[in-house]
C-alpha cells in the first residue's frame, strides 16, 4: 500500500484558489470597449462647450465581492486591502484615492480600483481574507463612463426611470437599473456628475444613444 499524502494547511489553503494574472504584458496594447470611437481624438478636435461632457474612464479594475456583512474580521481584512471600508448601507458607496466600492446587495459589492492594480489587489485578497468569500475579476466585460455638466440631468431622464432630485439621489448613491434599452450601474458623484458602469457589449449602443441624447444640449468629450 503507497503512503497516504497529506497536505499541510498552508499546501490546503493554496488549492482554494485558481488565480492568474490577467494583466497583459506591456508589449500588448490594451483596448477598451469604446477605443474604435477615437474619444481621445473627438476630445483634441470637438467642441469645447457645451451642455453635457463625457469621458470614458478607462481600463479600470473592476471587481465583485461577496461576503459576509456580519463578519468583523472579513470587513477588517477588506479594509487593510483597500484603506477603505465596505458600505454597509443599502445604495451606497466609499472611496479612497482611485479605489471606490459599491454595494450591490446585502452580501455583495463592486470594487474599482487602477487597471495595473487589479492582480496585485486579488492577491492581498487571498493573503487577507479569512472564510469563505467569492472575489471575482470582471474587468474586461465593463468600462465606466463619467457624465457631467449643466444638463447632465436632463439626459439622463431621458434615458432611465430613477428620481434625480437631490433628496432621492444624493452624492454617493448607487443604482443599478435600466438604462435607455440596457442596463447600467450608476453613481453620483457630484451635484451634476455621474458615473455609468456598463457592459462591453453594449458600450456601443450607449455612446450612441449619449450623442443623440445630448444634441440639443451640445456633447463635449473629454479625454
Amino acid at each position: 500500500m503507497s503512503d497516504l499524502n497529506v497536505m499541510t494547511p498552508e499546501e490546503s489553503a493554496a488549492t482554494k484558489a485558481a488565480v492568474m494574472n490577467q494583466v497583459p504584458g506591456s508589449e500588448i496594447q490594451g483596448q477598451s470597449p469604446l477605443h474604435h470611437a477615437e474619444l481621445e481624438s473627438l476630445a483634441q478636435q470637438g467642441p469645447k462647450t457645451g451642455g453635457v461632457h463625457l469621458r470614458e474612464l478607462k481600463l479600470l479594475g473592476h471587481l465583485t465581492l461577496r461576503c459576509n456583512s456580519a463578519n468583523a474580521d472579513q470587513l477588517a481584512a477588506v479594509e487593510r486591502v483597500l484603506g477603505v471600508a465596505l458600505p454597509l448601507q443599502p445604495l451606497t458607496s466609499a472611496e479612497k484615492g482611485g479605489y471606490s466600492i459599491r454595494w450591490m446587495s446585502p452580501d455583495e459589492w463592486l470594487i474599482l480600483v487602477p487597471g495595473l492594480e487589479t492582480f496585485e489587489i486579488e492577491t492581498k485578497f487571498r493573503d487577507e481574507m479569512p472564510g469563505h468569500y467569492s472575489l471575482v475579476n470582471s474587468s474586461g466585460g465593463s468600462t465606466v463612463l463619467e457624465v457631467s455638466g449643466e444638463k447632465v440631468l436632463e439626459v439622463l431622464k431621458k434615458s432611465m426611470p430613477v428620481d434625480l432630485h437631490p433628496k432621492e439621489f444624493p452624492v454617493g448613491k448607487v443604482v443599478s437599473t435600466l438604462f435607455a434599452k440596457s442596463t447600467a450601474t450608476i453613481r453620483r458623484t457630484g451635484e451634476q456628475r455621474f458615473e455609468l458602469i456598463i457592459r462591453r457589449s453594449f458600450a456601443d449602443y450607449i455612446w450612441l444613444w449619449l450623442q443623440d441624447a445630448s444634441r440639443e444640449f451640445g456633447l463635449v468629450i473629454e479625454a
